[in-house]
């Protein structure tokens, strides 16, 4: 173990990410009674530019009069490179209460964009007396989000999540695909040839490398790594498909673009029965063989040890925080 620790990320559930556009306040209210963890209300793809100062006025009024429950409450600027951003910021942050927990901030390149909201959200906060500090949570969806993902995660103490947005990341990569996530048909491998047999095909996984760099830079600054959207919501296996194998890689929850999507992703990343029991059995284990001397201890015929227990112990604080 390196001498330098890696923090924790914050201890709130985040399985799913319910998101909701803020051209559409009739739909707040049954978000906020959803099962998601998390809201974010949104004020960038899915609004469009004619409708954006109605949407800010939409989400400050449901800021301050909705009751959200104990769920995060979290709003998706519009993007540093347009004429949105600062308004949305200046306008929730002067005008909404205390309420709004996050900020997400969509297309982050750099720690230079983190900077630029956390001055402006820094002085509103000052200038408004304002008494609960606002969290950042970013998407990675640019090559210069990936290539500087280390540096955005440590850029500020607001930093709490970050997410890949795996569309506009296809995009700028100049990935030969339209859909949102998933398998794509044209990512795979074949068998080598054997005289005349049929070669089998075994598709690829397009987003493992920036999943796993962004898993890798939210545990080393504490922060929590968060999957995407899944752009086809009337494919379940598919969506669940993604989300086991981004919870397999680290990640703690996902993004829902509709609301069948959120069951689905509570499913996924809420520790089954079966995962829990054995973990409690894996620290007992463990803890018997301390009191005895060792360092390690057998369970059901495998060696476990102190990287056991570790895997063991994140998976009751994952079911603790959802209790």
């Amino acid at each position: 173990m390196s001498f330098t620790i890696q923090p924790t990320g914050p201890a709130r559930p985040n399985r799913c990410q319910l998101f909701a556009p803020g051209s559409r306040p009739a739909i707040f209210e049954k978000a906020a009674a959803s099962a998601a963890d998390v809201i974010n209300i949104d004020l960038e793809d899915s609004v469009s530019p004619a409708d954006k100062p109605q949407a800010r006025k939409n989400v400050i009024e449901a800021i301050n009069t909705i009751d959200w429950g104990n769920k995060t409450l979290s709003v998706r600027i519009n993007g540093l490179d347009t004429e949105f951003w600062y308004r949305d910021v200046v306008e929730i942050l002067e005008e909404a209460g205390d309420r709004i927990d996050q900020i997400m901030i969509p297309k982050v390149g750099c720690a230079a964009d983190i900077y630029a909201v956390d001055a402006l959200v820094t002085a509103i906060e000052m200038a408004k007396g304002r008494k609960k500090p606002i969290n950042f949570e970013v998407i990675i969806e640019s090559a210069a989000g990936l290539a500087h993902i280390e540096e955005i995660a440590a850029s500020s103490p607001r930093m709490v999540a970050m997410s890949l947005g795996a569309a506009d990341y296809a995009a700028s990569m100049g990935m030969q695909t339209t859909g949102i996530g998933g398998t794509q048909a044209n990512y795979y491998m074949i068998e080598d040839a054997n005289g005349d047999a049929a070669r089998a095909t075994h598709l690829g996984d397009p987003w493992h490398a920036v999943t796993v760099a962004i898993v890798s830079a939210c545990r080393t600054h504490g922060l929590l790594p968060v999957d995407g959207p899944f752009g086809d919501f009337s494919d379940e296996e598919g969506f669940r498909a993604q989300a086991r194998r981004s919870a397999t890689l680290g990640m703690v929850g996902k993004w829902a673009i509709h609301p069948k999507q959120v069951a689905l992703s509570n499913e996924v990343f809420t520790p089954s029965e079966a995962q829990i029991t054995e973990a409690r059995e894996i620290l007992a284990a463990m803890e018997q063989a301390e009191k005895e001397g060792q360092g390690a201890a057998v369970y059901k015929g495998r060696l476990v040890d102190i990287a056991s227990v570790r895997q063991a112990a994140v998976i009751v604080k994952q079911f603790e925080m959802i209790s």
